[in-house]
């Protein structure tokens, strides 16, 4: 075993191999549960050596170092997909935010739009032919690995090995540190009243056969659980959750109707329980593909049936949503809601559906127009279904007054006629 020899020359500390960072170098790391966290520390920790070093990444989960006060003018991050970790940091103009489609993200990267010059990944341990897997988080990182000129791997022997594309060699890295930290996990909340509504509302529009693209929260896992008395589902998703898994455990979800990949759940990254990574290990159900694919909308819209579920922050009458900030705020990001949403809709039997509590601590999410600096993520000529715990708003092909209507009828009762009052206004309504 060659490789193996070639491994223990690469092994290093996590404070030697960070050395291959440079001032004014681009940065990639791993995000979501394959953070890796060793590696993230041990360069945090040389901030001062260190000038206007630009951090690549998409969603990162919990508190993350380089986003402190004390590094601004140290690093900088570019932020995919802004969370909880660099939210302050962009809102206070510490750090930048990139709106961009997740299927597109390797391309940026592929083309050098946003060059990298070390990217840093949490792997598996090896196998036997030396493939160590990109586990719970493939989406961007073989991207960012083939473009890097210095690949720094964080061999972590809680990863599971997920099948699929999702492998990098040992000769293809240039520093190996071995670092066994247990993954970050999600413990899901018991879904809300409204949830179980709007669950309802959408398991409605499920049938046999059908292909699901959920994420995670209380909405996707009440429908993952209204499943039962279907046959053959699939699961093409961006991301896999404790919910899908119980689904596919309880014989639901067998993909065996799939246009495309039929027999295998189809995933880019994976939250949630370590019951959720123990299953992903070695399951030959599941196939890990980078986000290029996964969430191109060319390769969704050939599966027939696919049934894509996301969320927003708000819609306005006219059919707009805006789900990466709240007013001027940034809030997290694209995402793939547009990917699935327009691989929906081109899907022969397809439905794109946007769902959302019809109210937040009282106010109306249902709005006349979106709030002052509100972004448009999904446009009102790609939205087909929105649904909330009131119903279910079907406004593909509809006129302005039709989807005004509609989406009136799927406001919370107490706002409705403030919102009428304001399509009056509008002449959207006589």
């Amino acid at each position: 075993m060659q490789w193996l020899d070639d491994y223990k020359k690469k092994l290093s500390t996590a404070e030697e191999a960070v050395r291959l960072v440079e001032s004014r170098n681009r940065v990639y790391y791993g995000g979501n549960a394959a953070i890796p966290r060793a590696l993230v520390h041990a360069l945090a920790d040389r901030y001062l050596e260190l000038e206007n070093v630009q951090l690549v990444h998409v969603l990162l989960l919990g508190e993350d170092p380089l986003s402190r006060p004390e590094m601004e003018g140290h690093f900088r991050h570019n932020s995919l997909f802004v969370g909880p970790a660099d939210r302050d940091a962009v809102n206070e103009g510490r750090a930048d935010y990139v709106p961009v489609f997740l299927h597109q993200i390797p391309r940026l990267f592929h083309e050098r739009i946003i060059p990298i010059d070390v990217a840093m990944v949490q792997v598996s341990t090896p196998d036997e032919h030396g493939f160590m897997s990109f586990g719970v988080e493939v989406m961007a990182a073989r991207a960012a690995c083939r473009g890097a000129r210095r690949v720094i791997a964080q061999v972590n022997e809680n990863m599971p090995r997920v099948l699929g594309d999702s492998f990098i060699h040992v000769n293809r890295v240039d520093r190996i540190v071995e670092a066994h930290e247990p993954l970050p996990q999600l413990d899901p909340k018991p879904p809300t009243e409204v949830e179980r509504r709007i669950g309802a509302h959408i398991r409605a529009l499920i049938t046999d056969e059908a292909t699901l693209q959920m994420g995670i929260g209380g909405i996707p896992d009440t429908v993952y659980e209204m499943l039962d008395g279907l046959r053959d589902l699939g699961i093409h998703t961006e991301m896999l959750s404790d919910g899908a898994m119980r689904a596919i455990e309880r014989g639901i979800v067998t993909g065996a109707a799939k246009t495309i990949h039929p027999g295998k759940a189809v995933i880019t990254f994976a939250l949630g329980s370590k019951s959720l990574y123990d299953f992903l290990d070695n399951n030959p159900l599941i196939e890990a593909h980078p986000v290029e694919h996964v969430n191109d909308p060319f390769v969704i819209g050939q599966q027939d049936n696919f049934i894509a579920i996301n969320s927003a922050i708000e819609v306005d009458l006219t059919g707009q949503v805006c789900s990466d900030s709240i007013g001027r705020r940034i809030y997290s990001g694209f995402g793939g809601q547009v990917d699935f949403i327009r691989g929906a809709a081109r899907s022969k039997g397809g439905k794109p559906i946007i769902a959302l509590p019809s109210t937040a601590k009282g106010v109306s999410r249902i709005v006349p127009e979106l709030r002052p600096g509100a972004g448009v993520v999904t446009s009102r000529a790609d939205v087909h279904f929105v649904i909330t715990e009131h119903g279910v708003a079907h406004i593909f092909g509809k006129n302005l007054r039709q989807r005004t209507e509609a989406l009136i009828s799927i406001a919370a009762p107490e706002h409705r006629d403030e919102l009428e009052r304001a399509a009056k206004g509008r002449k959207f309504l006589p």
